[in-house]
């Protein structure tokens, strides 16, 4: 995907020179953070050579992460709220249904069979069932409540984001320390065909530079995402759950499914399940609590019906799908198939009126 970097300095010069060209601006940002966001992924990938499957995952996650972030903290400090939980749950959903679902996918028809560790996948579905219910709950205060919701809502989000930070913090310990065998997976490469691992220097140079260009292309996409959204009547909800969060996934996608055709299942659900766990239990947490001190109001957790249930829906199917210890093509196509259904839902959800 490197030659898609010529968008880099494209989405620059558009944003400079002709900015009310809103489509253009925020198709050339697009484009421009896919190659950027692979680069994140190929570092961490190298990175977790010397480290095992579970640590590896939780690297490229992490820094998979950084661009949904990135992305996320220029909407906040826009005062985008719509667009930050859209994108929210729509990192959960895309990362759970369309990364996995990709990758299982591709690797079965490579692979008649895969194999992965059932009790590490179930222990990471359980968390998701659990940030689940912490998006549910928020959004249930908010309808009983009615419009004395408002002083305690925001109590209640911030509340309920040091829990999820508390329990993610546990959950880190239970991976890496206490229980790190249930997600060391049981892949060794091939010494003859491997190449050996990037200095680690020059994995961290690669992580800076991305990193830095997600932030400014985030910046450039931020400022045409309204624009683009009304001038073709889609909905913000769309625009979030959809757009944003394939690019902000790029990273996620490009490498699971890079390493469910190296047979590395283990690896492929750590990488796409351990990121909606992340998003969900440290990312959205992290985001509340900074919306306190960074954009024009405060975040609450409060989404929105459709929402709450386009990730419980998610958060269900995953569970069954990753619950035995073993995948095939056509559970990857049942997940794609799911996250196809509901981008069709969304995208004929009335929006903004066109011009």
């Amino acid at each position: 995907m490197n030659w898609l970097l010529v968008f880099v300095p494209v989405a620059i010069a558009l944003e400079f020179l002709t900015p009310e060209r809103h489509l253009l601006v925020f198709v050339a940002s697009c484009l421009g953070i896919v190659p950027l966001a692979g680069w994140l992924g190929q570092a961490t990938e190298q990175l977790a050579e010397r480290l095992g499957e579970g640590i590896g995952g939780l690297l490229n996650a992490t820094f998979g992460n950084a661009a949904e972030l990135i992305i996320a903290l220029a909407a906040l400090r826009a005062g985008l709220h719509d667009v930050v939980k859209a994108s929210i749950a729509g990192s959960i959903v895309g990362n759970i249904l369309l990364v996995l679902g990709a990758a299982m996918l591709a690797g079965g028809l490579r692979h008649r069979e895969q194999q992965f560790n059932p009790a590490g996948a179930r222990a990471q579905a359980t968390m998701l069932t659990l940030a689940a219910i912490a998006l549910i709950l928020p959004a249930a205060f908010q309808a009983a409540a009615g419009p004395r919701a408002a002083d305690g809502l925001g109590k209640l989000s911030v509340s309920i984001s040091l829990v999820l930070l508390a329990v993610y913090a546990l959950f880190l310990a239970f991976t890496l320390i206490t229980h790190s065998a249930l997600f060391a997976g049981s892949y060794t490469p091939d010494e003859e065909a491997h190449a050996p691992p990037w200095p680690p220097h020059r994995a961290l140079m690669l992580l800076a530079a991305a990193t830095g260009g997600i932030a400014w292309m985030s910046e450039i996409l931020v400022g045409a995402i309204e624009p683009t959204a009304h001038e073709f009547g889609l909905s913000s909800v769309f625009v979030g759950v959809f757009v944003v969060a394939i690019v902000g996934n790029a990273a996620e996608h490009t490498t699971a499914i890079t390493v469910a055709l190296k047979n590395r299942m283990d690896l492929a659900l750590s990488i796409a399940i351990g990121s909606s766990v992340q998003v969900a239990l440290f990312v959205a947490p992290v985001l509340v609590l900074v919306s306190l001190f960074l954009g024009p109001a405060p975040m609450d957790l409060a989404l929105s019906a459709g929402l709450v249930l386009t990730v419980l829906l998610s958060v269900l199917i995953t569970g069954q799908v990753a619950g035995d210890g073993r995948s095939d093509w056509l559970k990857g196509l049942q997940l794609l198939a799911v996250y196809l259904v509901l981008a069709l839902t969304f995208f004929f959800l009335p929006g903004a009126p066109t011009r």
